[in-house]
C-alpha cells in the first residue's frame, strides 16, 4: 500500500484526462466522474500543484449531498492520497478515518492508514536527525567560539 503514495500516473493519462475535463467543461459543468478521474490523476501525478488541484477537486466533490457511498469512499480515499503526498498528514489521516467509519472492513483503507502513519514517523525522524544535527553544530560553533575568547 505504501506504493500508492509514491505511484505516479503517466504524462499522457493526465493530459488525457485533463482533455476530457476541459471538453465537458467548454459545454458547461463537468461530470462528477470526469472530475474524479481527473482529480484522480492530479493526486498521482509528480508535481505538487497538480496534487492540491486534485484534493481541491475531490474535496468539492465529497461535500455534495447527493454523493453515493461507493463513490464517496473513492473521494475520501484518494483525498487521504493527496495529502499524504502533501505531507499534511493529520488530514489524511481524518480522511481515512472518515472513510473508516463508512466501511471499518475496508483493507486498503487499513493499510493506506498504516502507509500514511509510516511515512508521517518517518518524517518525523528525519526533522529530529536534522534539528539535532543543527543543534550538535551550534554546540561545536559555540565551543569554537568560547576556545578563542579564552586565548
Amino acid at each position: 500500500m505504501a506504493d500508492t503514495l509514491t505511484d505516479f500516473v503517466s504524462e499522457d493519462y493526465l493530459q488525457e484526462f485533463e482533455g476530457k475535463y476541459n471538453a465537458e467543461k467548454q459545454n458547461g459543468v463537468p461530470s462528477d466522474d470526469t472530475t474524479f478521474h481527473y482529480a484522480w490523476c492530479l493526486v498521482r501525478s509528480k508535481l505538487l500543484t497538480d496534487v492540491r488541484k486534485g484534493v481541491m477537486f475531490l474535496e468539492q466533490l465529497v461535500k455534495k449531498t447527493s454523493v453515493e457511498q461507493h463513490h464517496k469512499r473513492d473521494y475520501l480515499y484518494y483525498l487521504a492520497v493527496g495529502n499524504a503526498r502533501l505531507k499534511e498528514y493529520a488530514t489524511a489521516l481524518k480522511y481515512i478515518k472518515s472513510l473508516l467509519q463508512l466501511e471499518p472492513g475496508n483493507r486498503q483503507a487499513q493499510e493506506l492508514e498504516k502507509a500514511i502513519k509510516k511515512s508521517m514517523e518517518s518524517d518525523a525522524i528525519k526533522g529530529v536527525a536534522i534539528a539535532g544535527g543543527g543543534v550538535l553544530l551550534a554546540g561545536a560553533l559555540v565551543g569554537l567560539g568560547m576556545s578563542l575568547l579564552k586565548k
